[in-house]
């Protein structure tokens, strides 16, 4: 190593990769997520798994699990809150990195509508998140319910035109390994989710309308493969398509920009 390089390298202050950076955001919501599911089951089975209708019910739902006893809702609020501020490095990452990626496609316009549609869902993805988790349907349910609503539907939406970003730059480039990989991990776990998603709905409007015993339970266990699903895709984002990169803070002269900035 060079002396120059040495003396740049001692200059960094802060270093981290962004796979370690994607681990920890993506561990606090997980880890939140099974104590919250854990303490409710163990302090507060009863009132945590009642239905309005009073049949047998195994799992809580997740608004019962994060929100509905303490300490679950401190838990998951500490855990929601840390994870957030870095997410919202996401979608500015993104739009550059398809930036790149334009060259070989041909429909340009709507490549690039599509595009900022995915940045802006994924901001509104993780405002809604942050929304729905501090306030419980207990205090507002009717902004609770439409924060799910929100965060659900721009979560889909993200992961979607993802989905389709990524085959529109990878069509052109059949040699791409890595992409491809990336393409395939990321259509599994967004089908999965969807899917799961839509079974939630049948299970919870049967649920309503039948009041079966059990039924609830399975709602509830597809609450949590939606969940689950989520946090492997954002993580999958970040791994296969920025696993190289890495966030550093350092003097702005080292970046490059000091003479555009003088």
């Amino acid at each position: 190593m060079s002396s120059s390089t040495k003396r740049k390298e001692d200059e960094v202050v802060f270093r981290i990769s962004m796979q370690r950076l994607s681990c920890i955001c993506c561990s606090l919501p997980l880890f939140g997520f099974l104590a919250c599911v854990g303490t409710s089951l163990y302090l507060h089975f009863e009132g945590a798994t009642a239905t309005h209708c009073g049949v047998r019910n195994y799992l809580p739902s997740i608004s019962a699990a994060i929100g509905g006893f303490t300490p679950e809702k401190y838990i998951w609020r500490i855990c929601i809150g840390l994870h957030c501020a870095p997410r919202y490095m996401m979608p500015f990452m993104y739009y550059r990195y398809f930036q790149n990626s334009m060259d070989n496609v041909k429909q340009k316009f709507a490549f690039t509508l599509m595009l900022w549609t995915a940045c802006l869902s994924h901001v509104i993805e993780i405002s809604s998140l942050v929304g729905l988790t501090f306030i419980s349907s207990s205090e507002n349910r009717g902004l609770h319910e439409n924060l799910f609503i929100s965060f659900m539907v721009f979560s889909l939406l993200f992961m979607l035109i993802m989905c389709i970003l990524m085959r529109w730059c990878n069509q052109d480039k059949p040699e791409n390994h890595k992409d491809r990989r990336s393409q395939k991990y990321k259509t599994i776990l967004f089908l999965v989710n969807i899917l799961s998603f839509l079974a939630s709905v049948y299970f919870f409007i049967r649920h309503n309308s039948k009041c079966e015993p059990g039924v609830y339970t399975i709602f509830a266990f597809l609450e949590y493969v939606i969940v689950v699903t989520n946090i492997a895709f954002h993580h999958a984002c970040v791994v296969l398509d920025f696993g190289e990169h890495e966030v550093y803070v350092a003097p702005i002269s080292m970046s490059g920009r000091s003479e555009k900035m003088a």
